[in-house]
């Protein structure tokens, strides 16, 4: 890339004291200044994920972060990342992006990917990929549809002009995710109730929510049928037990048990679905900080949470194509109704996962909101292949 004196001013460092943490951690707050569908994260929270010795990604990973200035006005960000896990489990030499935020200038953003790929190069990397913060088991995907809504919990968000940052640089479409969405006002044709009637009742499959009180054993069912039902497909990477425990902490806190449903067997966990109160209604409220008084806020709002998001379904291999994926989006969405929510969103949905996108069509759910993760050659095998 031929670089002129406009480039030639943006300086790309490494972040390696904590004030440039801070100003890489704050940046999104200049980015979105004026967007009314951002939610401001917890600055609490990034705290925790930007914490190389302690957050349970770095045990099998590392990355660099890089911060881009302009006569020392913080421009642009980003994380290059190499995950040791992705790259024994697809046996492919992978890396990635996360974390990126630009102004709108392709200069900044060319700086910022060309240094990332540097990096990436080094350590022998043949594509790098994203956006991705930091695997598939975290919020990721550039949204390139439906940017007249906010984000719900969990998803990633960014303005209009990312794409083409993203793809003026030369990266390429690997895969789309896809968002749909329901709402109380939908009802789910007779022809659907009667089929996952059919199929509860052929299967001998009982339904029930997560038993609070036994927590520990219900995560130790989640992480079995997790990591068995997602182990082919697109982008999995199977989570650590440090990992499945750090997240649990987290989603505990949150968690509504009547909207984590098992479907079992004779007794026997076969399946699960997990849908979260969508939190962002009320985060956004917060602007990043719990005290003094965001706690307060949050607590003030969360009364107004009427929006659930699906964020998981598993079902065990031996169990699939049986109708049990239809059975358990039909019965979460039936809870959630009966629990006074309004609107649900079922995310993310692999573009060619033909039999799940079928199913949730086939409920009445909307397509509305459509994510993307790109590829970038590093090496001339990789352009080629």
């Amino acid at each position: 890339m031929r670089l002129n004196k406009k480039s030639l001013e943006i300086d790309v460092t490494s972040v390696q004291s904590p004030a440039d943490l801070k100003a890489f951690t704050n940046l999104p707050w200049a980015i979105y200044r004026n967007d009314p569908y951002w939610v401001p994260p917890l600055r609490s929270d990034l705290k925790k994920r930007f914490d190389k010795a302690r957050y349970p990604f770095f045990d099998h990973a590392e990355a660099e972060f890089l911060i881009a200035r302009r006569k020392g006005r913080v421009v642009g960000r980003i994380v290059a990342i190499k995950n040791d896990s992705h790259i024994d489990f697809h046996e492919e030499q992978v890396g990635f992006f996360g974390f990126f935020e630009s102004v709108e200038d392709p200069e900044v953003s060319a700086a910022l990917f060309s240094h990332a790929a540097q990096w990436l190069r080094a350590r022998k990397l043949e594509v790098m990929r994203g956006p991705v913060n930091y695997s598939t088991n975290d919020d990721c995907g550039l949204l390139v549809n439906g940017f007249d809504s906010p984000p719900t919990i969990m998803m990633s968000y960014n303005p209009p002009y990312y794409p083409d940052l993203i793809e003026g640089f030369g990266f390429k479409k690997e895969k789309d995710l896809l968002a749909y969405e329901i709402t109380d006002a939908v009802w789910v044709p007779d022809r659907f109730e009667r089929m996952v009637q059919w199929v509860k009742k052929r299967k001998k499959i009982t339904i029930r929510p997560l038993v609070k009180k036994r927590i520990d054993q219900e995560i130790q069912r989640v992480k079995e049928i997790y990591n068995s039902a997602w182990r082919k497909n697109w982008g999995f990477v199977p989570m650590t037990d440090r990992e499945i425990d750090y997240m649990a902490q987290e989603l505990v806190q949150i968690i509504d048990p009547d909207l984590l449903l098992f479907a079992e067997v004779e007794g026997a966990p076969v399946a699960f679905i997990l849908a979260l109160p969508d939190f962002y209604v009320a985060l956004k409220h917060v602007n990043g900080r719990l005290f003094p008084i965001g706690l307060l806020k949050l607590l003030w709002h969360k009364r107004k949470i009427d929006t659930a998001r699906v964020l998981t379904v598993g079902i065990k291999e031996e169990y699939r194509q049986q109708g049990i994926d239809a059975l358990l989006y039909y019965e979460i969405h039936k809870i959630g109704i009966l629990k006074g929510y309004r609107r649900g969103e079922m995310s993310w949905i692999l573009e060619d996962n033909t039999l799940m996108n079928r199913a949730i069509e086939n409920m009445g759910a909307t397509l509305y909101k459509r994510y993307r993760i790109y590829d970038y050659p590093l090496s001339p095998s990789a352009l080629q292949s």
